[in-house]
């Protein structure tokens, strides 16, 4: 069942009814200001940090589902209703939602008067604009009210949501005109506030939430709504929120606009009063003359629609399979950028409340985002390095606003390290530029602890290469990139960290994941080395690398797939010797990514045995058998019921791996059966099983073990973005960047014979266009570049040169 359609001309996703099986969100924003909005106008705002700086409140776990948001109230006659449905739920004569790329629309009729709303965050201000229109499509004229509503946060999210001994006693505001001021905290601490205006005279308002609601009511039904009237009260302690009133006639066809504006200003502390207790608005009065008019808004919707069209046109394909193009060319990237702003932090499933920046998190997220802003993924990588500890070891997360690691959950998560191997590496493929290798980065983010980035790169091998168990493959540490790994922690007391509780890291434990990763980004590090003139580096790193991969084959083979770790007793997990989870996906596809048993032929058995085992129809389960038992000597992975998240569920995030490696073995048509099966715009047909949104990946989906299978949960904040990305991109179409060049070789399925793309790289155009000649084979027979024919299937990339016309032809 679907709840609405793809429009790719104009980039969104049209939802047709408003009780979609879940909310359905888009991020708006793309780079300090960001909110999240729901299909039906709930959702929250921040600025910077989802934790720290929360402008407005969101009931995460509530009943009724999404019922906080910035909504608009209309009362006509007594009838009460809402533009997105939300949260009066009072029935529609019509209803859509377009959720676009950084802008979102919502449309409700009733009653012949329409109300539409446009909302998005405009570059370079730090504010989101909602334009509201309201026609009468009647032949009858029409007298209403429109209120606004939006509830403030009080700056710190998890605080907002405990400490309310001291939160209900603080809530501060201001109004002059038709702006209302939220200035809690601002006369001790704090030189930030928000603003929510309009731009016309208004009738009324409200900041105190109960005299709006009533005291026993809800924002389903607001008091003050009902009895169209306004309470002009002034929040003092208790909630502050924003509410406008606005009376409005409007003739037969008559239309008018009005632009609210939900902004965070700033001001230095010398700065922050204009007068004795009333702040200074200078920045925000900026703000608002510049949105003030229809015409503003319009410009400003015009700069952000040209800012996503060029981001977009860095990597475009045609081909005649539909729905591959559009999440190639649309929702792909345009996850990937919202992973680049938010890694795991914000989402209606992540409440912002903790987690912050996962150093892993991002430094994957960055290969799917690279190709797009290089710049400010070189920004990011540094803010990333600045977090490493000293022996290569890392952070697990950190903040976004301070830029420093926490330690809420600490650190030994020994995949970590090599993650920034993998990212810096994208880097250099993508930009040449190498000079990022001589940049001063700190460790711990103490200066005094400064190295060149090359340094922290050397570090992060080393932290591998000096941690390898009895069988000598990796240790894991706290646990690997599978978090609910925990093979060191023994957690036994219900509540405790299942990652942090007992030794937490061990001399025994192993990774074959880590083993995987050593080898592939090992190999990367070896040849950053190498074209850099450290040549003996280079060779050293390479036999360090050469000692781990006889290492798998010997003891990390298990007679038809690879193990997947030893734990610390030394038994072996992911074996066929266990009663339960005999095989895991992960080493199957990072060992042969990383080319581990290519040439023994065990790689080809390993992916054989992953379709045997653990495919279904929604996609590749993470292990299999399902653990029915808790076992505290691999922790958290064994907790949940048997099908879901970590223990046997559908785990997107990997899937891609196992498509990349069959393209590596040369199986197209494996490799697009795999990516077809998580990729949303594949599984809109089934929007009543699959329930989160058909147009962004979701992390997990329920696997047969589970009551539910074939269900999502945990859209949007996934490194199944990025991964999937480069699965489509690098691996089946085949355009990849390489330290030298551009290579392009593809690996096919049979269904697609044909397509022609763009990818700028370093600066250049390259117009590339592949085409089979017979049914089936993905072999080079021609490679012309400007009509030259070329060996191989790397372009050299020439300084200067700004065009390349690239025509392949495969057999």
């Amino acid at each position: 069942m679907k709840y609405g359609y793809f429009n790719d001309q104009d980039k969104e996703y049209v939802i047709t009814a408003p009780d979609t099986p879940l909310p359905w969100i888009n991020y708006l924003g793309s780079e300090d200001f960001f909110s999240l909005v729901s299909n039906t106008g709930g959702g929250y705002s921040f600025y910077k940090d989802a934790k720290m700086l929360r402008l407005t409140r969101y009931r995460y776990n509530n009943v009724p589902l999404d019922s906080n948001g910035h909504y608009y109230y209309i009362n006509e006659n007594g009838t009460v209703w809402n533009p997105g449905w939300q949260p009066s739920k009072t029935p529609l004569d019509f209803y859509q939602c377009r959720h676009g790329l950084g802008v979102t629309r919502l449309t409700g009729k009733k009653n012949g008067l329409c109300a539409s709303v446009t909302a998005f965050v405009p570059l370079g201000d730090s504010c989101e604009i909602n334009q509201v229109t309201l026609k009468n499509e009647s032949s009858q004229s029409k007298d209403f009210t429109l209120y606004s509503y939006v509830e403030f946060c009080l700056w710190n999210a998890m605080d907002d949501m405990t400490n309310f001994q001291r939160n209900l006693n603080i809530g501060e505001v201001e109004v002059e005109g038709s702006v209302i001021y939220h200035k809690t905290e601002y006369r001790e601490r704090r030189n930030h506030y928000a603003y929510y205006s309009v731009n016309t005279d208004i009738q009324g308002f409200d900041t105190d939430r109960n005299t709006f609601t009533g005291m026993y009511g809800s924002n389903e039904n607001p008091a003050m709504v009902q009895n169209n009237r306004s309470g002009n009260s002034m929040a003092s302690g208790w909630s502050p929120i924003g509410s406008h009133r606005i009376l409005l006639h409007l003739e037969p066809g008559e239309e008018k606009t009005f632009v609210f504006i939900l902004g965070y200003a700033e001001n230095e502390q010398e700065l922050k009063w204009s007068a004795p207790g009333i702040i200074n608005k200078e920045p925000s009065n900026t703000v608002l003359e510049k949105y003030r008019t229809a015409l503003d808004v319009k410009i400003a919707l015009e700069k952000l629609k040209q800012y996503w069209d060029d981001l977009l046109s860095i990597y475009n394909v045609t081909l005649e399979e539909e729905k591959t193009a559009r999440m190639v060319n649309i929702w792909n990237q345009y996850q990937c950028m919202v992973t680049f702003n938010m890694s795991r932090s914000a989402s209606y499933y992540e409440s912002g409340t903790g987690r912050g920046m996962g150093f892993r998190d991002s430094c994957q997220d960055l290969l799917g985002f690279v190709h797009m802003i290089p710049e400010r993924a070189r920004e990011r990588i540094i803010d990333i390095a600045s977090t490493q500890l000293l022996d290569g070891s890392a952070y697990h997360q950190y903040q976004p606003l301070t830029k420093r690691g926490n330690m809420d959950i600490g650190s030994g998560f020994n995949d970590d390290p090599l993650w920034l191997i993998a990212g810096v590496s994208a880097y250099i493929r993508e930009t040449g530029d190498w000079d990022i290798l001589k940049e001063d980065v700190p460790f711990d983010n103490d200066a005094s602890k400064s190295q060149p980035l090359m340094e922290h790169l050397r570090r992060s091998f080393e932290f591998t290469r000096s941690h390898l168990g009895p069988h000598g493959l990796p240790l894991i540490g706290r646990a690997d990139w599978n978090d609910c790994l925990n093979l060191n922690c023994f957690s036994t007391e219900p509540g405790e960290s299942f990652q942090t509780s007992g030794p937490s890291e061990g001399p025994v434990a192993e990774s074959l994941m880590i083993a995987g990763m050593y080898v592939k980004y090992g190999k990367e590090y070896a040849e950053i080395c190498r074209l850099t003139g450290l040549e003996e580096e280079a060779l050293d790193a390479e036999a360090s690398v050469k000692k781990v991969y006889d290492a798998v084959i010997e003891s990390g083979w298990d007679g038809g797939w690879f193990l997947r770790a030893y734990d610390a007793l030394g038994n072996k997990v992911g074996s066929k010797e266990c009663r339960e989870g005999q095989i895991f996906i992960e080493p199957q596809g990072f060992c042969v990514m990383g080319g581990i048993g290519i040439e023994e032929g065990l790689a080809e058995k390993a992916l054989d045995s992953v379709k045997e085992r653990l495919d279904t129809p929604y996609g590749i389960l993470l292990l299999q058998p399902a653990y029915q038992t808790y076992y505290k000597e691999l922790g958290e992975i064994s907790s949940y019921p048997p099908g879901y998240k970590e223990n046997a569920g559908i785990f997107c995030h990997n899937n891609p791996w196992i498509a990349i490696a069959e393209t590596i073995i040369g199986r197209g048509n494996r490799a697009f059966e795999i990516y077809r099966k998580t990729a949303p715009a594949y599984t809109e047909e089934i929007s009543e099983i699959h329930k989160t949104e058909p147009y962004c990946y979701a992390q997990m989906i329920a696997g047969k073990d589970a009551a539910n299978l074939g269900e999502a949960k945990n859209s949007w904040l996934t490194g199944t973005a990025a991964w999937t990305f480069v699965c489509i991109s690098q691996y089946i179409l085949g355009i990849r960047p390489s330290f030298h060049g551009l290579i392009v070789a593809p690996c096919l399925p049979d269904s697609i014979r044909e397509f022609s793309a763009v990818r700028k790289y370093r600066g250049a155009s390259y117009h590339i266009h592949v085409i089979r000649k017979g049914e089936t084979g993905n072999r080079i027979s021609s490679f012309l570049v400007d009509g030259t024919s070329i060996e191989g299937n790397e372009i050299p990339f020439r300084e200067g040169k700004k065009e390349y016309h690239v025509n392949l032809t495969l057999e």
